[in-house]
Order: structure tokens, then sequence, then C-alpha cells
């Protein structure tokens, strides 16, 4: 619908901000292959710039951008960035989300669970809640606290069941938390829905990740494997 709108009105900027933004998210939740992400990121690239020069205090193009930096691994300027976006929304569940995954890959786990806790307090925009509730389970995964992690998880699932990546998670808290039937039940539905899942290909994108991070996925990766996850 976007691109469609985009195709009947070219030069209206507010639409190409909000296709770009839907895009990224794409990119995040792997819609895309690696050669269609280059080729929509260097378009969201280009027209986040544009937007940017245009409009530098607007929410949307900030939140936009916010959004294009982390999904393309740019973590600490996607904190500066969604920080300014929060300077005027503080309200903000996407940038608070946003926030909360950068400082998640440069290994600030503890700073991102906060983030991730006060989105929920915020519960803004319902929509997007489950995201913020994975985020806090995930922080609390590679911290170690399993335990923790699964109502978070649970929490998280029970608004929107169809991710996978939700489940992997799951079973991994649920193994290091000494129950096995329920860690295999949570990666056979993981892999129900995302099937051809493996350890190499369960990661997210470590680009730019710190080796505090990439060190705490490795530990999670191998609860998920030791779960039933296959190796390849």
């Amino acid at each position: 619908m976007l691109q469609k709108a985009l195709a009947d009105d070219p030069d209206n900027l507010d639409i190409a901000v909000a296709l770009a933004s839907l895009q990224m998210r794409g990119i995040q939740m792997v819609w895309f292959g690696p050669e269609e992400a280059a080729a929509v990121e260097a378009r969201a690239n280009a027209t986040l710039e544009q937007a940017l020069r245009s409009k530098p205090n607007s929410i949307p193009v900030l939140e936009a951008y916010c959004r294009f930096l982390s999904a393309t691994n740019h973590f600490v300027e996607s904190l500066v960035t969604c920080a300014k976006a929060l300077s005027f929304d503080p309200w903000n569940g996407s940038a608070l989300y946003l926030i909360g995954l950068g400082q998640i890959y440069l290994g600030r786990f503890d700073d991102a669970l906060a983030t991730f806790q006060q989105a929920d307090r915020y519960d803004t925009p319902p929509a997007s809640r489950w995201t913020w509730l994975l985020g806090a389970g995930t922080a609390h995964a590679l911290m170690g606290r399993y335990e923790e992690a699964l109502p978070w998880l649970q929490r998280s699932i029970a608004i929107t069941p169809g991710t996978g990546r939700s489940h992997f998670l799951l079973a991994a808290a649920y193994q290091r938390t000494g129950r096995a039937e329920e860690a295999k039940a949570a990666i056979a539905e993981g892999l129900r829905l995302r099937p051809g899942t493996t350890r190499q290909s369960v990661w997210p994108p470590m680009k730019n990740a710190s080796p505090v991070c990439i060190a705490a996925w490795e530990r999670v990766v191998q609860a998920e494997v030791d779960a039933g996850l296959p190796e390849q």
C-alpha cells in the first residue's frame, strides 16, 4: 500500500519515510534476501538523509532513521538518534525498544533490561508490546538469568506467537532451568514456524556487536542446541 501511495505521489516525503521505516523493520525480521536487503538499505538511506535535512526534528523521521541505524548494525549512532527522538516523545515505545536493542549488541545488558522494562511500564504503542517483552527476556537470558527470562518470553509469545525466534529463546530458558521436555517442545514449535533453522542461522546479525554480546549469545545458542536445535 505504501509503495502504491508513493508511486501515486512520489514527492510525498512522509510516505517515503513510512515506507523506509517499514522496510527497515523487514530487514530486522529477515523478510528480504541479501541482495534485495542491500538495495532496500541504499534506497532507505537516501530517503532518510533527505528527510533529516528537510525535517531534522520530526519524530517519525528520527524514529525511522533510528530504526535504519539499528537495522544496519550502527548501534552507537542509533543510540544517539533514538535519544533525540525520545527528547521529543519520551513515551515512544519504538525508540525505547531500539535503544534497548542497541544496548544489547553493545553488551550493556543491564541497561538494555532497564530500557525494555521502561517501555513495558509505558505500554505504548500496544501493537509493539511483544518486542520489548522479547527484549527483556533476551536481556535476562544473555545474563544467564533464565528463570527470570521465562515470564517475559511467555508474555511476548502470547501476544505474537508466530515469530519462531521467541520460541528458540524460550527453549534455551527451559533447557537451562531443567525443563527438558518443554525445551524440546519449544524447539519443535520454533522449527515449525521457521523450518530449516540451525545453529548457524539462528544467530541474529553480529556485525559491530561487542565481544561480550557475542560470547553471551554463544551460551544461549548452545542451550538451544542442547534442547534439540539442529547443528546444521
